[in-house]
Formats: structure tokens, sequence, C-alpha cells
């Protein structure tokens, strides 16, 4: 994260036109996203996020991918998050990611997800109640269909909005002559 200052990181709401959301939860969604459909929906394992105490090294409590998370919660994550926690986080996700990936045969992607992987994302909390809408859209995928989003085109998305953040609140700051 090149010229990511701790403010800009934080900053919530964001002026921007697809997004009101922080850099910080743009970074925890995609890693929980990943995490959760990845260990839970692929192969059925343990998450990351439940080993190695990253709620506490992260400073949260929240263990949902953060769909319709509410605006006080997405500022609370925001200000609260430990920036390194989360890219260390974040590194462990995608180094388990790869781990998975390499674990897989030509015949497991054209498997459909079972329902019992669907039903461990309310069991464990990864998905929020009024999220059913994604735990349905994954239920429609197959394995390959889950490897290209959310495990790559989602975290595509979220970083592209995350370079559009930061150059549109340094280009603000440089005008203010805050740069």
């Amino acid at each position: 994260m090149n010229n990511l200052d701790d403010n800009t990181f934080r900053q919530y709401p964001v002026p921007n036109h697809d997004t009101s959301n922080s850099i910080a939860w743009h970074l925890w969604h995609i890693t929980r996203v990943e995490d959760m459909t990845m260990n839970i929906l692929v192969l059925n394992e343990q998450q990351v996020l439940h080993t190695s105490n990253w709620l506490e090294k992260m400073n949260l409590s929240f263990t949902h991918s953060g769909n319709d998370m509410s605006k006080e919660d997405i500022a609370l994550l925001s200000s609260n998050v430990d920036f390194n926690s989360l890219l260390e986080y974040r590194a462990a996700v995608g180094k388990r990611t790869q781990e998975i990936i390499s674990l897989l045969s030509p015949g497991h992607f054209n498997m459909k997800v079972e329902q019992e992987r669907i039903k461990r994302l309310f069991d464990e909390n990864a998905v929020m109640k009024n999220s059913k809408w994604l735990a349905e859209y994954w239920s429609k995928k197959d394995i390959a269909g889950l490897l290209l989003m959310p495990a790559t085109r989602h975290i595509f998305l979220h970083l592209n909005k995350c370079v559009r953040i930061k150059d549109k609140l340094h280009k603000k700051m440089k005008k203010m002559g805050l740069v």
C-alpha cells in the first residue's frame, strides 16, 4: 500500500461516486469474502479468521462479510481496525487460497457448492441473516465460479475502488495544500 496514510485508509464516508466505504472496509471485506468462500464453500475447512487470534489482532469483533453492514458499523470498523494486522490477515488468506487451489483436481471445478456449506456461513456468522441474497448467489456457483468471483474478480473490483478513493483523497489534499 504505497502512499497510504492512516487518514486516507480510515476515511469514512468517502466522497466517491461508486462507494462511500473506506479503504479499510474494502480491504477487510475482500479478505473476509475470500476467507469464507475458499475455506467454507470450496474446502469445507476452518476459516483463517478463526486461527491465530485475528479478530483480537485486528481489534475487531465483526466476523461477517460486511455486506449490508450499517453505516455505524462501517465507521467503527474503519476507525478501529489495526492496519498492519489487517494486511497480515490479507496475506494469510491469500496464502491459504493458493494452498486450497493447489489441492483441487480438475474434477472439483465443476462441483456445486453443498447446501451444508451454505448453512455454515450463517452458523459461523460469516454472512449476516439480512445478506441471505449473497448466500443464494454463491449457492448457484460451482467451484470454478467461486474461484472467478469472488476469489479473483471481486478482489480486483474492490482494489480498483481503493485506488480511486486514495487518488481522489490525495488530489483533494494536494489542492488544499495539505500534502
